[in-house]
């Protein structure tokens, strides 16, 4: 498994170090001052902002673990997302076939993922072929 973040203060705990120690966990960091690097969760992190922690004022810790369990679940089973082509991040996490998304995830890079796409060969009939 492998976290990419920026250097924000927020990922540089004692706390956070620790658990990807013993979680045995890579950790990345992206470079500073290139947010683009990370677009996707730069743009998870101003919706979750925006929509939750700017408009809440929590008044326990167990009021902002439910609030935050519902914008989640209306996050991830709600609402469609333009970038998953619709589809809400559950339905598209649905689609994924685990034995070929397993082996692109251990790859050290995206060559195998393209010597069997230019061999023409594909696991969902979906797939675009090269050729």
């Amino acid at each position: 498994m492998m976290v990419v973040s920026d250097n924000g203060s927020e990922l540089t705990s004692n706390a956070i170090l620790t658990w990807t120690d013993q979680s045995r966990v890579a950790w990345h960091n992206i470079a500073p001052g290139k947010p683009m690097k990370n677009a996707f969760i730069e743009s998870f992190n101003g919706r979750l902002r925006d929509e939750l922690l700017n408009e809440t004022l929590f008044a326990s810790l167990a009021q902002a673990r439910v609030a935050l369990r519902c914008w989640r679940t209306d996050y991830n089973d709600a609402r469609p997302h333009s970038q998953l082509g619709w589809k809400t991040p559950s339905e598209f996490a649905a689609t994924f076939n685990p034995r070929r998304d397993l082996a692109l995830r251990y790859a050290e890079s995206s060559a195998p993922a393209a010597t069997t796409a230019q061999m023409g060969t594909s696991n969902r009939p979906n797939e675009l072929r090269s050729g």
